[in-house]
């Protein structure tokens, strides 16, 4: 999922989702196909306009386009 690889490329940014969600770094591993997880991580960057705006430019996507995904699959 090239949203959390773009989370973890920022330390304070992937140690503020680890804190805001309660996933462990083992549950990012293991639950990279699971529904929660991903919806987890949108929902964390769709959060937080700055990440939300800045990750939606990096990535190639609007914004509207990742807050979607993450109210699909919370779903």
């Amino acid at each position: 999922m090239a949203v959390l690889g773009w989370i973890l490329e920022d330390t304070r940014r992937a140690e503020r989702l680890l804190g805001l969600t309660g996933l462990t770094p083992d549950a990012l591993r293991t639950g990279l196909g699971d529904r929660q997880v991903l919806a987890a991580v949108l929902e964390f960057v769709s959060g937080h306009e700055p990440d939300l705006l800045e990750a939606a430019e990096m990535l190639g996507f609007k914004p509207e386009e990742l807050t979607s995904a993450a109210r699909s699959l919370a779903q």
